[in-house]
């Protein structure tokens, strides 16, 4: 048995090592290294585009949950990221070229895996597929895949952050800390006072961006927003955002300042920070220029400018069922962010979820979900049921997840209980499906 995976991105590479550790041929298709997208420079595989965090690590929340469930069934992203982590107090964040390296490597060594570099602009219906290419499918297939399902693509606007020496960010004016103190201080913080906040805040909503000429509709995808976008609803919109002060006591003070912003660390050595919650789409000169008015980072080095593309992905709830799998070609499957999911883990979710679907379709068995009281059967459960005409990707949260009955008002308690009671059932569908 053979299946072809289009995309060896997060949701493909997971999905092809799954289906090749039991013994199915795959041919894994990539445009890589021959070709590029706008957002992507890695030559590896599972190249991480937006940030090097993979959200909080803790249980009670819903992406730490999403975490611990993909543990549970053996995931090779999350081996990867638990091997390449870098220090980031509560969250799970990654030295993303060591990540990469790490997932290429093992795809590599499978000898089940055939590597095809190769552009991949018609698929055919005919063959097992599962497609994985991502919010940046090239025009030609995104055509294609249009014309087989009958949809159009709905879209919205991605945006990343910039990142900086840390050598280059003058210390006088920054200091380690989490907020609330939580967990170890990885976080970078740049305080900035009224006065300074007010000058920033005004060139910030005046400095030009870049005009994206092939777009006359823009969406904004509100979780990766554009910060001169944020900025634009209301003098204080940052200060509950990316510049919040609460949780941040400045140690020359013992106060909280009026904004503060964190910088995360990309790598183990700590050399690069990135400007938490800063995705823009200014002209790279205006970057430097108004970011350097934070006073911590006004002789910054700019390693890399943030990016802003455009994001594709189907409308799920019509084109497919909580498999993953295409409604009028059973033997398709659309996964990742493509498929509506939002975000790293979720499209990893996705990925695994539908390699499990794909072997048991090949060995004409059952198609599973997982329940919707987990993170992992929320996500596809989202996709098959929001409502089809004002659909919206969606990440992991706990709004989508089923809630089970509890007795008791501490929220946090509550939610560590449903997440024991989610991992619980991945465990027994893990024996009881043979996954």
């Amino acid at each position: 048995m053979e299946v072809n995976i289009i995309g060896a991105g997060l949701a493909g590479c997971e999905a092809g090592y799954y289906l090749a550790k039991r013994n199915i041929k795959v041919k894994l298709y990539d445009i890589k290294p021959q070709k590029f997208t706008v957002a992507h420079s890695n030559i590896n595989f599972a190249e991480l585009v937006c940030s090097n965090s993979l959200k909080n690590l803790q249980i009670s929340n819903a992406a730490g949950l999403l975490k611990q469930e993909l543990r549970e069934l053996n995931s090779l992203i999350m081996e990867s990221a638990d091997y390449t982590k870098v220090p980031s107090g509560n969250a799970l964040s990654v030295n993303r070229d060591d990540f990469a390296e790490y997932i290429t490597n093992k795809i590599k060594s499978q000898s089940n895996i055939e590597i095809i570099c190769k552009e991949i602009t018609d698929i055919d219906t005919s063959k097992p597929t599962i497609i994985c290419t991502g919010p940046l499918t090239t025009e030609k297939l995104s055509n294609n895949i249009a014309i087989k399902i009958g949809q159009d693509y709905l879209h919205f606007f991605d945006a990343s952050a910039p990142i900086v020496n840390r050598a280059s960010i003058d210390m006088d004016f920054a200091y380690f800390a989490s907020r609330y103190d939580k967990g170890e201080a990885d976080y970078l913080n740049c305080p900035m006072n009224k006065e300074q906040y007010e000058a920033f805040y005004n060139e910030l909503v005046n400095a030009k961006r870049v005009i994206l000429k092939e777009f006359e509709d823009e969406k904004v995808f509100e979780g990766c927003m554009p910060v001169e976008v944020m900025a634009k609803r209301g003098f204080k919109s940052l200060l509950f955002g990316p510049l919040k002060p609460v949780g941040l006591k400045d140690p020359k003070t013992g106060k909280a300042s009026y904004a503060v912003l964190q910088l995360r660390s990309e790598n183990v050595e700590n050399t690069m920070y990135n400007l938490v919650g800063f995705q823009t789409n200014l002209l790279y000169s205006e970057q430097s220029r108004v970011f350097s008015m934070i006073p911590a980072l006004h002789n910054a080095e700019f390693i890399k400018y943030g990016v802003m593309h455009k994001n594709i992905f189907i409308n799920a709830p019509i084109v497919l069922n909580e498999h993953y799998q295409v409604k009028a070609f059973p033997n398709i499957f659309i996964t990742g962010q493509l498929s509506g999911v939002e975000g790293y883990i979720e499209s990893v979710s996705s990925g695994l979820v539908s390699a499990i679907n794909m072997l048991k379709y090949l060995n004409n068995e059952n198609l599973i979900a997982f329940p919707s009281t987990t993170c992992i059967g929320a996500l596809s459960n989202y996709l098959t049921h929001a409502d089809y005409k004002y659909f919206q990707p969606m990440n992991a949260n706990w709004g989508i997840i089923k809630e089970i009955e509890l007795i008791g008002k501490d929220k946090i308690k509550n939610k560590e209980l449903q997440a024991n009671y989610a991992l619980n059932q991945i465990k027994e569908y893990k024996n009881n499906h043979n996954i």
